[in-house]
């Protein structure tokens, strides 16, 4: 498994990491612990060093699981959470109202965007809880708080980090203009932001500031919520509470054409004996800056397979040839 820097910080992570958003259930139609505990250390085993994860996924429920996956190998695992989505106050941003799963405009959650200090602080210490660790290898603000100047958040985490609490700081769904202030101000060394085969945006904006100034790149939804596994049947019923169901992007249509292009593609993906899930995750750590991908896995096979894909190698003439296939 290929392992790449996080920034500035002198922390090396796998280029594959574990996204364990689907592991906390919510907006996944449900979770099985179980398989999910299993999932993440198939991950490990598999190569994979760095879990990513946040207080919103499951409200909590998802750090318990991955703080019940590590026990005992704590030292083997580059561990990132977050900060900024919050439910037990109204303060900053109202951001949407969710139950316990998914967004409903009469759920119980109202939540917000807000990166106070004091808010930050509370959520880090119930993550480390959650987690079972008394630190935190990188933590993200995981959305923008324009109610909270960055550098008031900024020196916040830098006192975090201070205090041996956390040892890296990153932001997530932020601008290029964010991202410039994050790094005036010390406290940048990852960028999250989503990028896929088929959401390229990145490229034009937070790539290139990336870059230039040794910011790591973290990947989000490179498989596009599985519609790039080439998995998904057209007919498939996708359970309450899933981000998927009556989503147009996994409409029949949708799917035979995301279908006709990973067929054009077919010829490299058996030229390297890897399934459509690993092409796209080879393809996605091949781009220029972008260091890290983080994929979802929901038991041990799917981990296994994903694990597998930080060992293929592109050469340029393939990455071109699939760029240029799904623009």
């Amino acid at each position: 498994m290929i392992q790449r820097p996080l920034g500035s910080s002198g922390i090396r992570a796998s280029a594959v990491a574990f996204g364990a958003w689907a592991v906390g259930g919510w907006r996944w139609g449900g979770t099985d612990d179980k398989a999910s505990i299993d999932a993440i250390r198939a991950a490990i085993d598999g190569g994979i060093n760095f879990i990513d994860t946040a207080p919103a996924y499951g409200f909590g429920h998802g750090e318990e699981v991955v703080g019940k996956a590590i026990e005992g190998r704590r030292d083997k695992v580059v561990l990132a959470t977050k900060c900024g989505m919050v439910w037990r106050m109204e303060k900053g941003v109202f951001f949407f109202a969710s139950d316990e799963k998914g967004r409903n405009d009469a759920g119980p959650y109202r939540i917000h965007k807000y990166l106070g200090a004091e808010t930050i602080r509370e959520d880090l210490e119930d993550s480390l809880r959650r987690l079972r660790t008394d630190h935190v290898d990188l933590y993200l603000t995981h959305w923008q708080d324009p109610t909270t100047p960055i550098e008031d958040t900024a020196a916040c985490l830098l006192d975090l980090k201070k205090q041996g609490k956390i040892r890296a700081i990153g932001a997530c769904n932020a601008s290029p203009a964010d991202l410039e202030r994050y790094r005036k101000a010390g406290a940048l060394d990852a960028d999250q932001e989503r990028f896929s085969m088929l959401d390229r945006r990145l490229e034009g904006t937070n790539l290139p500031v990336c870059r230039a100034n040794n910011v790591a790149v973290l990947a989000y939804s490179p498989l596009e919520h599985g519609l790039l596994s080439g998995k998904l049947p057209p007919d498939r019923v996708y359970k309450e509470g899933d981000l998927r169901r009556g989503n147009p992007a996994f409409a029949p249509e949708r799917l035979a054409k995301v279908g006709a292009m990973l067929d054009r593609l077919r010829p490299i993906a058996d030229r390297h004996k890897a399934t459509f899930t690993q092409l796209a995750i080879a393809w996605t750590i091949a781009q220029p800056g972008l260091t890290h991908a983080l994929v979802g896995a929901r038991n041990p096979q799917q981990a296994a397979e994903n694990a597998a894909a930080g060992s293929i190698d592109l050469s340029a003439d393939e990455i071109a040839e699939i760029g240029r296939g799904v623009a």
